[in-house]
């Protein structure tokens, strides 16, 4: 594979590379809660917008929120005047639908403080990796795992951070989201953007977590160079008590 050579920024990679690659998941869950020009939208860890983008192309009223700042300049950058995009948790939450479609353990004092100001009925949604033998990223996710020297990678336990946070679980569902990438190199800069490579960077060289992410990505280059790995995601829907 050809080695990465473009100088990393995570946020812009993860807007230019990465994110459509959830665009499926995004859109079955708009399509099962029927997000439409009636509904109220707030996404938490909105990213660079994408999400956001898709349901207010479908008429709904958005506003996201991200702890990245770099994410939620880039956000503000794409999304329509108007809409809101904060760092933290806005204050006031007249949302009926709100999304976290990259939960982590991170997300709970959020949820928490959703279930004491939002209206009862609200949907919630928490998306994250599917089953590992279902996802061709696991491997890779696994040397983010060894080099940042800690147990193996696995996806937030999503009926757990409903339990936690006092929400009714009502459904689930799985989406295929395929990760395909035009070369080797677009392929090391989209996953470094999605964060789970932050450890490994810190511990060791950026120059050897690459090299280690390209031979794990070996087994899914194609002979033209581009890149496709088959992943399924997860998600939970549950209500406000």
């Amino acid at each position: 594979m050809t080695p990465t050579l473009v100088p990393h920024h995570p946020a812009r990679d993860w807007a230019e590379i990465q994110e459509r690659m959830l665009a499926p998941l995004y859109e079955a869950v708009y399509d099962r809660l029927g997000v439409d020009a009636g509904s109220r939208l707030l996404g938490l860890g909105c990213g660079s917008g994408l999400a956001l983008l898709m349901a207010a192309a479908r008429g709904a009223r958005v506003a996201g929120a991200d702890r990245d700042h770099a994410r939620v300049e880039l956000a503000r950058e794409r999304l329509p005047e108007g809409v809101t995009v904060t760092e933290g948790l806005p204050e006031d939450l007249p949302y009926d639908v709100v999304t976290a479609f990259h939960a982590t353990d991170g997300v709970l004092p959020d949820l928490r403080a959703l279930t004491r100001t939002a209206q009862s009925g609200t949907a919630v949604v928490l998306a994250g990796w599917g089953p590992p033998e279902r996802c061709a990223t696991e491997p890779v996710l696994r040397v983010a795992a060894r080099l940042a020297d800690r147990g193996p990678a696995a996806g937030p336990d999503l009926d757990a951070l409903v339990a936690d946070a006092g929400l009714r679980p009502v459904g689930s569902g799985r989406v295929a989201c395929p990760f395909g990438y035009a070369d080797g190199s677009s392929a090391v800069r989209g996953l470094l953007s999605t964060g789970a490579f932050d450890e490994a960077v810190g511990a060791t060289d950026l120059s050897q977590v690459e090299k280690e992410i390209e031979e794990a990505l070996a087994p899914y280059a194609r002979p033209d160079g581009t890149v496709w790995m088959p992943n399924v995601f997860r998600y939970v829907v549950a209500r406000v008590r």
